[in-house]
């Protein structure tokens, strides 16, 4: 399936997207060490912003790069302990207007009016 192509620029091909992956049937309800092979997934990548969140992992990037990254997240995480793994990922990208993880906050901060 080829994505739809964006109208203008470099900057309008941005999307901002949260990939949650959690493993199944862990021996412990702990799963800090199979979230950090995910993120690993990552910090070998070049180019691409991210941000951990406690319940997530926000990426911002060109749509198809950050799908094939959501892709390899979800493959890091099997292994000899785990063999079912879940991934929610969901997914913003505007068309309008360029689209960053700042921007959003920035947003909704200012309808908070916590900036001038």
């Amino acid at each position: 399936m080829k994505l739809r192509e964006k109208p203008r620029g470099d900057e309008m091909n941005m999307a901002v997207v949260e990939v949650a992956v959690i493993p199944m049937g862990t021996k412990t309800p702990s799963v800090g060490k199979y979230v950090a092979r995910a993120v690993k997934v990552l910090e070998s990548e070049k180019n691409i912003k991210y941000e951990l969140t406690s319940m997530g992992t926000i990426i911002e990037g060109d749509l198809e790069k950050v799908l094939g990254l959501a892709r390899k997240m979800h493959e890091s995480v099997f292994g000899k302990e785990v063999s079912r793994v879940v991934t929610v990922i969901k997914i913003d990208d505007r068309r309008d207007k360029p689209l960053s993880i700042e921007g959003k906050l920035k947003s909704v901060k200012e309808k908070l009016g916590e900036v001038q």
